[in-house]
């Protein structure tokens, strides 16, 4: 199966490996699940193709690294720590994890404070996401000015790494949307459209103490300068809050810490939400396209949360009172609520699914 190995790995490691190699042998003999999901001309296209997802575990990263095995690819997952590699591996025995076609899948272990283990991993990659998960060391469902700051080294050092890898040709980057929509209006009036040229103001981040919002903004700022300086191909997106089956429990610190400052944004019009599958579908398309047209920033949202109803359905989800989203929300109402927009990404990904699959998308 061509397994990866890095200098942290260990005996629990390769069992796990073999494991996820031998299931994917036989479902590939006796499962006919996945026939006719993607054409041939994409599988031929892309099967030779090997990537690496930071994160892997996390809730976007697993669902990324899925959607990557049903497109043809084969996929390197990156994980930190052995709680990680024990989370994939019962995600594996659980059948979370899909295999298809002739995917293959390895983990390897590499911390991202250390950029050679970072380039070891990423040895052999044509591309990497960087899906930049963070927990909350202190086990809290919170996000803390010392996580921001984890948060820009990694991005710092991963895109460095992968610019210094030979192999890697494309990187994509998740940022947030919360480093487009934090904008300071005391000086002058905003225009009403939030797009992807938009970005948060760092000092209003500070002032508010957003710290998953400035971890977010310098993260991705970061990554930017180090991909010009470097002549790295990157792009990043910018997704609402990240949504899907069990995402409160299986997503907690991000969902908190994303949320710091609801009442604002739903009264601006600015709460956004993304369902995780239509997330992973998105760095899959920005990544083909990468290699034609694809460029810069994407914002990624397919709802946003306008009235009571949806606020409340919302909060029942996450087990928050509905006020903590929209309770008192009329002290930040302005003049003029503002219009996100992710017509960049639904143009790129309409067109990108017309030619596989014949048909449209929107978000």
């Amino acid at each position: 199966m061509g397994i990866a190995r890095t200098r942290h790995e260990d005996d629990e490691t390769r069992e796990f490996k073999a494991l996820v190699a031998l299931a994917a042998m036989e479902r590939r003999k006796d499962n006919g699940e996945f026939k006719g999901l993607i054409p041939h001309s994409a599988i031929v296209d892309l099967r030779d193709k090997l990537v690496c997802v930071t994160s892997g575990a996390s809730f976007l990263g697993f669902a990324l690294v899925n959607r990557l095995l049903l497109r043809g690819y084969s996929v390197r997952v990156l994980v930190d720590n052995q709680e990680d590699v024990d989370k994939l591996r019962e995600m594996e025995i659980s059948g979370e994890m899909m295999m298809a076609f002739k995917a293959k899948i390895s983990v390897v272990m590499a911390k991202p404070n250390e950029i050679e283990g970072l380039i070891d991993a990423f040895d052999g990659c044509f591309g990497v996401f960087h899906t930049s998960s963070f927990a909350d060391p202190a086990g809290l469902s919170g996000y803390s000015k010392s996580m921001a700051e984890m948060e820009v080294k990694a991005s710092e050092n991963v895109v460095k790494a992968c610019a210094r890898t030979p192999s890697v040709k494309n990187c994509v980057l998740t940022s947030s949307l919360l480093a487009c929509i934090w904008r300071d209006a005391s000086q002058y009036e905003l225009p009403p459209l939030v797009n992807h040229d938009c970005w948060s103001n760092e000092s209003l981040c500070i002032d508010k103490k957003l710290w998953y919002a400035l971890g977010k903004l310098k993260a991705e700022k970061v990554a930017w300068k180090i991909a010009e300086e470097m002549g790295l191909k990157l792009t990043t997106i910018c997704p609402g809050l990240i949504t899907g089956y069990e995402f409160s429990y299986r997503n907690p610190t991000p969902t908190i810490a994303y949320l710091k400052g609801a009442q604002e944004m739903y009264a601006k019009g600015l709460l956004a939400t993304v369902d995780v599958r239509r997330l992973a579908d998105a760095h899959v398309s920005v990544f083909e396209a990468m290699r034609t047209t694809a460029f810069g920033r994407y914002i990624c949202f397919d709802r946003i949360v306008k009235c009571e109803d949806e606020a409340a359905k919302l909060a029942s989800g996450i087990g928050i009172p509905r006020h903590k989203i929209s309770g008192n929300s009329l002290e930040f109402i302005s003049p003029c609520c503002f219009q996100l927009s992710n017509k960049k990404l639904v143009n790129l990904m309409s067109k990108t699914l017309r030619n596989c699959y014949g048909e449209s998308f929107s978000l």
